[in-house]
């Protein structure tokens, strides 16, 4: 059994018998779109390594804080999508001692890594830094970060075409893997007719036991939206209801 921790948008946390796999994580302090995030880390076990992941730099994916996790343990490692700029001069100016860099991996996209026993693929983004496909103790794990097919209304049928070439791409390498969990985005924000085309082709083309919407701004309404969808009569049951943050999801192996 393995836990995932909803914290807020697209910040997850994974919990293996031996360490975490934290998810684009930020201030919850950030207002976007008019939503106030409220989501917070749990009580983390100091003797389970810490693994923080970062897709990109946007605000609502990464918070330089972050990296005060390593003030308290040192059994922990950040890897980091190499847009995230943290340079000698920013680290000092900001208080951080620069043997922090010693902890930090940073990565750009279509490369492999090998992240103590962790295999670590990127892919490209649609918009910017990577995904992440993750493989630890014998499961797969993907992150999207702001890899999506992106239709934002009013842009046009060709803006969404374009995107949707794209986002197939991306996803070329990856056809043919299972996962036992996938995060991927769910974003009302590009309305009626285009939220759900990144999350519609991903559960219809990759083998994933549970996918975990994201990226919502705290509009939830929109999973069982989703999930009423005819077409996806069939796969619904892979898609995990979240209705708020900070929730707790126990999966069996």
């Amino acid at each position: 059994m393995y836990k995932v921790y909803y914290i807020m948008h697209s910040s997850f946390l994974v919990e293996l018998d031996d360490r975490y796999l934290l998810f684009d994580y930020f201030d919850k302090s950030v207002v976007a779109d008019t939503v106030q995030f409220h989501g917070c880390l749990p009580e983390l076990d100091p003797d389970k390594y810490l693994y923080v992941f970062a897709s990109h730099s946007h605000k609502d994916h990464w918070w330089l804080e972050n990296l005060r996790l390593a003030d308290s343990r040192d059994n922990i490692k950040f890897i980091l999508s190499k847009d995230i700029r943290l340079g000698r001069n920013y680290l000092i100016r900001n208080g951080f001692d620069l043997s922090i860099k010693d902890k930090i991996q940073f990565v750009t996209s279509m490369k492999k890594y090998q992240v103590d026993d962790m295999t670590i693929e990127t892919l490209r983004s649609t918009d910017a830094g990577v995904a992440f496909v993750i493989s630890v103790k014998g499961m797969n794990i993907y992150h999207a970060g702001d890899l999506n097919w992106w239709n934002a209304e009013g842009r046009g049928e060709l803006y969404g075409e374009v995107y949707g070439r794209e986002y197939k791409r991306a996803l070329k390498s990856i056809l043919n893997k299972h996962f036992d969990i996938g995060f991927v985005p769910l974003d009302s924000r590009m309305g009626e007719d285009g939220y759900f085309l990144g999350l519609d082709y991903f559960i219809k083309n990759i083998d994933c036991d549970n996918i975990f919407p994201m990226h919502m701004w705290g509009d939830y309404k929109w999973i069982e939206r989703f999930k009423s969808r005819p077409d996806i009569a069939n796969l619904r049951e892979r898609v995990v209801d979240i209705d708020r943050e900070n929730m707790i999801f126990e999966i069996e192996d």
